[in-house]
């Protein structure tokens, strides 16, 4: 509970300190069983609350995919430009789908906990939605012990920062957003699909 969790808080100061981030819920959440709740733990912390890489070693390999993405705002004549082919610095497009696939492939170096992991596919949507905003999905598979769904969101995100990038010598209060996991399966948890994945 969140007692317990203040008390965690206070016996590690060293563990927050260094993680350069606040937390602000619970360290677990752990709901009986007996009480028809589930067992959840975050599996980044071992039973003292230090970080850790999760020992994938005894799972198997499974066909895995996850699908994200992002969405950015902008004035209707920054995207007119976009598709018109006249923003300064070249293909907005085609420099972000890159830099998605890019990303996708250091997501590991970025995020401390990932693991490195054979992808096999990366493909980045990118289209105009409206007059003001573009949609980005990220689609990847890969066969392997543990899931791709943060190079999924790695690749949305950077393509969306790719995206703003080129065009902000034009425009700087473009806004990114609705940055989510639409759908992933494969895995021993099963598979999960967003019912609202629409920007």
């Amino acid at each position: 509970d969140c007692r317990k969790n203040e008390v965690f808080r206070q016996s590690h100061p060293a563990f927050f300190e260094k993680a350069g981030f606040f937390f602000f819920m619970p360290i677990w959440y752990n709901k009986s069983k007996s009480n028809g709740g589930e067992s959840m733990e975050l599996t980044h912390l071992d039973e003292t609350g230090a970080a850790r890489m999760v020992d994938v070693g005894e799972k198997a390999v499974t066909r895995r995919t996850a699908c994200a993405q992002s969405v950015i705002t902008m004035k209707p004549e920054t995207l007119r430009m976009i598709c018109e082919d006249r923003a300064p610095k070249g293909d907005v497009f085609a420099c972000a789908r890159i830099a998605g696939i890019m990303a996708a492939k250091k997501t590991s170096e970025l995020i401390p906990m990932c693991h490195p992991i054979p992808i096999e596919s990366v493909k980045i949507d990118i289209e105009a939605v409206s007059d003001t905003q573009v949609r980005i999905i990220s689609t990847l598979r890969c066969s392997h012990k543990t899931g791709i769904e943060m190079e999924a969101l790695t690749a949305a995100s950077t393509a969306a920062l790719t995206v703003y990038d080129m065009c902000k010598a034009v425009q700087k209060d473009m806004v990114i957003t609705d940055v989510r996991l639409i759908e992933k399966t494969g895995g021993v948890h099963g598979d999960f699909h967003r019912e609202e994945a629409e920007a």
